[in-house]
């Protein structure tokens, strides 16, 4: 999952917003460093993750992806879930549109940014203004995201190429996305996760 997901999912669960999505800009326990709140959204980020990544439809996709991509498949699947929560958005949560979900996790954000770590605070100065949890349903805009992270991270080259698969397969993808995502929103309902 990347950003929208755990947003979404966090929002289901009643879950800090600003932890489920500062998680991966945190490393070690952040007990000490953050409130509660926020601490119990980073281990539910983690849980998400650790679920996601073990998950049979994610090992299912992760065989399509061609021996050069392979390796950087969990990444850009995170990517790939997202395109579909943004492109689903109405199915998956009728009752809020897309664009004042966003605008909601924003105003909940944006004001503890000044606590957070600076690359966390520089993901902000783009995410929000560059609409990227809209963008997401335009696969272009995924081939741009998946190409900007090969360039600021040259060990993770292959991304470039890994959109390839994504384009290759979707179809099958999106099937797979409504396998598990909708349990996992279960789980986030009822707090499970």
């Amino acid at each position: 999952m990347n950003f929208l997901a755990h947003l979404h999912l966090a929002s289901l669960a009643h879950s800090s917003l600003l932890g489920n999505i500062l998680a991966d800009f945190v490393r070690g326990n952040p007990d000490e460093s953050f409130a509660p709140d926020i601490v119990a959204g980073i281990y539910m980020h983690r849980r998400v993750d650790v679920l996601t990544d073990a998950l049979p439809e994610v090992a299912t996709a992760k065989q399509w992806f061609r021996p050069e991509t392979r390796r950087v498949s969990p990444i850009t699947l995170d990517v790939m879930w997202d395109h579909f929560v943004s492109r689903h958005w109405s199915k998956l949560s009728p009752e809020i549109d897309l664009v004042d979900f966003i605008a909601h996790a924003r105003a909940s954000i944006e004001p503890h940014l000044p606590d957070t770590p600076p690359r966390f605070i520089n993901l902000n100065n783009y995410l929000w203004q560059e609409r990227w949890l809209e963008r997401y349903s335009d696969m272009a805009f995924i081939a741009n995201v998946l190409n900007g992270m090969a360039s600021r991270r040259p060990k993770l080259d292959a991304l470039r190429a890994s959109w390839q698969d994504l384009d290759a397969h979707y179809d099958k993808l999106e099937v797979l996305f409504w396998q598990f995502y909708p349990r996992m929103m279960a789980l986030a309902e009822q707090k499970s996760l």
